[in-house]
């Protein structure tokens, strides 16, 4: 079964998949959607289903009392 990735549409076969939080990514569609860095599979945070950095999450989505 063939997989999509969620960044750029296409099918992820298996031999070049990179699983993380559940989906499939090609190697190099998994990177910070903000700072573009390349993401190891499941180290890294999602909102609105696109991946980012850690750093780059906290900056952009947690309030600033809780850095």
């Amino acid at each position: 079964m063939v997989g999509y990735c969620p960044i750029c549409g296409k099918p992820v076969y298996f031999a070049e998949k990179k699983r993380s939080l559940g989906r499939d990514y090609h190697p190099l569609c998994l990177k910070c959607q903000n700072c573009k860095r390349q993401l190891t599979a499941g180290q890294h945070a999602e909102c609105d289903d696109k991946p980012y950095c850690t750093h780059c999450y906290l900056r952009k989505f947690c309030p600033k009392g809780n850095r």
